[in-house]
């Protein structure tokens, strides 16, 4: 029984992780936390109703890890999304970038049918 078990548990490792939270984005969140202070901070990401294309992510700190969260940590941060959220992430790609655009937490999600312009709002 305890080698159906080993099995078992091997199998899920070589999963893919649901979200993937980069290096970029895991550094500028641990820079955060550090300016705030707060070293129980975690970044919330989630997605709620709005935008011009029906959804729209986002972002704040968190201390509470709730029940139903998914929390996934790199690097010495913590990324926490809620169970609706997740469905609509599953998959996505959480990155921060700098350009001479500015500088912004960027969502790269295969479940978008469509994006607006700004990258902010989608639809499934």
């Amino acid at each position: 029984m305890s080698a159906v078990a080993e099995t078992l548990d091997t199998s899920f490792t070589d999963l893919p992780a649901p979200i993937v939270f980069t290096d970029s984005a895991a550094a500028k969140v641990a820079d955060l936390v550090a300016e705030e202070g707060n070293p129980d901070l975690k970044l919330r990401v989630f997605v709620q109703g709005g935008g011009c294309s029906g959804f729209q992510y986002g972002f704040t700190f968190d201390e509470i890890v709730n029940d139903d969260d998914t929390q996934m940590s790199k690097n010495g941060v913590t990324l926490l999304i809620d169970a609706m959220s997740l469905q609509y992430l599953t998959g996505a790609e959480i990155d921060y970038k700098e350009d001479l655009s500015g500088s912004q937490f960027v969502i790269k999600n295969p479940n978008a049918t469509t994006t607006c312009g700004c990258g902010s709002s989608f639809s499934v």
